[in-house]
């Protein structure tokens, strides 16, 4: 059972999606892969992947792409446990227009300085980040539960249309350079493999 189930189910449940494609499920040196495409009625895509050795690592990686022209944020999500006692939680509302400042009124606002995560460069104000323990894990569920009915409200009050994928093609490619995932995804699957996930499969719209 992976550390992340109350967070994935709350996501399936309020945000139900239909699975459309099974791009990858690979198992190498004790760590299995599954990456998958979700499709809803406002989203051009829900793409989701999980990494789990069974023993310290147990990656849920998900990023929301709403339907195009309704100037919408992407929702994004990083559970990362590399360790019982390095475990990170993010969540955001990803806008995907280079230095683009979104915020959303009634929700905390980023406070100190993280590698990885730049609020106004697609990273919103909110951007919620928390280093955890394994027992802290699901205090932050209705945190998550406060986003994610924010972003469900912005689908539902824009209900966008469009599908013009070049809207995205800034946004992935920084995330592309950004993502930290690339030489932990190398060392298990092979530099081929990892690379092709990346760049077919977590930010395909560059």
């Amino acid at each position: 059972m992976t550390i992340w189930q109350n967070y994935i189910s709350t996501y399936r449940s309020m945000l139900p999606c239909k699975i459309e494609n099974l791009w990858a499920s690979w198992q190498a040196k004790g760590t299995s892969l599954n990456a998958i495409d979700h499709s809803h009625r406002h989203l051009l895509k829900s793409r989701q992947v999980d990494i789990s050795d069974g023993k310290n690592v147990d990656i849920f990686n998900c990023i929301a792409y709403p339907k195009t022209g309704s100037n919408l944020p992407c929702f994004g999500m990083d559970l990362m446990k590399f360790s019982p006692k390095k475990i990170i939680i993010v969540f955001d509302f990803q806008h995907p227009t280079e230095n683009y400042l979104f915020s959303v009124d009634g929700l905390p606002k980023h406070e100190g300085d993280y590698r990885f995560f730049e609020p106004g460069n697609h990273f919103s104000k909110n951007i919620y980040i928390r280093y955890v323990n394994e027992y802290e894990v699901d205090a932050h569920l209705p945190m998550f539960e406060k986003y994610l009915t924010k972003y469900i409200d912005m689908l539902e009050l824009e209900k966008p249309t469009g599908t013009d994928t070049s809207v995205y093609n800034d946004f992935d490619a920084y995330m592309t350079k950004l993502d930290p995932v690339g030489g932990f995804l190398a060392g298990k699957f092979g530099a081929d493999k990892a690379d092709r996930l990346v760049n077919n499969f977590l930010f395909s719209y560059k």
